[in-house]
């Protein structure tokens, strides 16, 4: 079969790769401790799925319209106001089914042959697949360790060419941990203004912080005709099998997403749209604890790793993962990925499944008991004495 050339240009997502290697050995007798996927084991809280429940006995079964139900996205707009200050228009908000695909979606509709995209490195790995798969130019922003894990103000003013077309930014960050500060945005705000530059704003991760404050692009009034942000459910409410996410963009860009939606969805499921109304209106009980619980598993499993010769670990300020430096242990992370599933039962990701910057990193989720990250843990260090 001969396929057209630009599916060489798209890469994965390595979690999903690493999670059927491990379910293989699983199959084979072997007893894997799961490390490497991004996905919060706690079950969706119970007024949510009581929502979606409800809505199907309704009958929400039938497509809704492909920027989604009017009651939803008048919810994420009193959202993104109570939480960043500005108040979107319903015109400016497009629901899809996850977030993926505002990311590709967006990507699709501005980016042209040769356009040039910041976006983080490490990073989310489906954006630089997907600026390549359309034809452009991703340019890498180094995201460093020794700045826990942000960008250096004068490397990125120096990565801005005239082709700049998208800058994307993640706070909290896949797959650091890091978050930018009020001045991190400033930078980017300036760069942007002046160049005239669109801005991708990651928040999927927003709920789930440790230390500090989550500081948005979006916050920024003067920049919001420049600014798409995009956030989702999966993450914050334990949703992801839901498939629910949604973005906030200029109208006419939203306008373009929706054709792609019309043109590939359809539209996001009607009933779990309903679900989503419940998460945003109703009690925050359960989102708080879940936060808690992480927050328990991030100083045990940063304390954990440290205790590991060979790696050390700062401590991520949010979401679910840590990215300790293994780089005295003396193997690339891609090796070590695989000896670590094969030879101590543990899967876990590469630091080079989210971009070149990720050499001589590992990511570890934390989204799992105490019970098996310890047992990781242990397994981890006695692995690592037999090399």
């Amino acid at each position: 079969m001969e396929f057209a050339k630009r599916m060489d240009r798209l890469g994965t997502e390595t979690a999903f790769e690493v999670m059927a290697k491990a379910k293989a050995l699983e199959a084979q007798g072997r007893e894997i401790v799961h490390l490497q996927i991004g996905e919060p084991d706690f079950p969706t809280p119970k007024h949510i799925i009581d929502a979606g429940v409800a809505a199907l006995q309704r009958g929400e079964t039938h497509y809704s319209p492909a920027a989604g139900i009017m009651p939803l996205r008048q919810a994420i707009c009193e959202e993104v106001y109570n939480r960043r200050g500005v108040e979107p228009k319903v015109e400016e908000v497009v629901i899809t089914p996850g977030a993926k695909p505002i990311m590709y979606f967006v990507i699709t509709a501005l980016i042209d042959e040769g356009d040039e995209v910041i976006y983080p490195n490490p990073g989310f790995p489906i954006y630089e697949s997907v600026i390549k798969f359309v034809g452009g130019k991703p340019v890498p922003l180094p995201l460093l360790e020794e700045k826990d894990f942000r960008f250096d103000p004068d490397e990125f003013r120096s990565l801005v060419t005239d082709r700049t077309k998208l800058i994307i930014i993640n706070t909290p960050a896949n797959p650091t941990g890091g978050m930018l500060t009020k001045e991190d945005i400033q930078v980017i705000a300036e760069v942007a203004k002046e160049r005239n530059i669109l801005v991708l704003t990651d928040e999927v991760y927003k709920n789930i912080i440790y230390e500090g404050e989550h500081h948005s692009f979006y916050s920024i009034p003067e920049l919001r005709d420049q600014t798409i942000l995009l956030d989702g459910f999966s993450k914050t409410y334990a949703m992801t099998g839901w498939r629910l996410g949604w973005g906030v963009m200029p109208a006419e860009l939203a306008k373009k997403v929706e054709k792609l939606m019309i043109n590939s969805n359809s539209c996001t499921a009607t009933f779990s749209q309903h679900a989503a109304i419940a998460a945003l209106k109703g009690p925050k009980d359960e989102e708080n604890a879940m936060v808690e619980k992480f927050r328990t598993r991030r100083e045990f499993i940063v304390e954990g790793l440290n205790k590991i010769p060979g790696i050390s670990c700062i401590e991520p300020k949010g979401a679910f993962y840590a990215f300790p430096n293994i780089k005295e242990v003396g193997m690339p992370s891609q090796k070590l990925e695989e000896y670590l599933l094969h030879e101590a039962g543990v899967a876990i990701l590469s630091g080079t499944a989210f971009g070149k910057y990720g050499a001589g990193y590992l990511r570890f989720s934390y989204a799992n008991s105490i019970e098996n990250i310890g047992l990781g843990l242990e397994k981890i260090k006695v692995a690592l004495e037999k090399l």
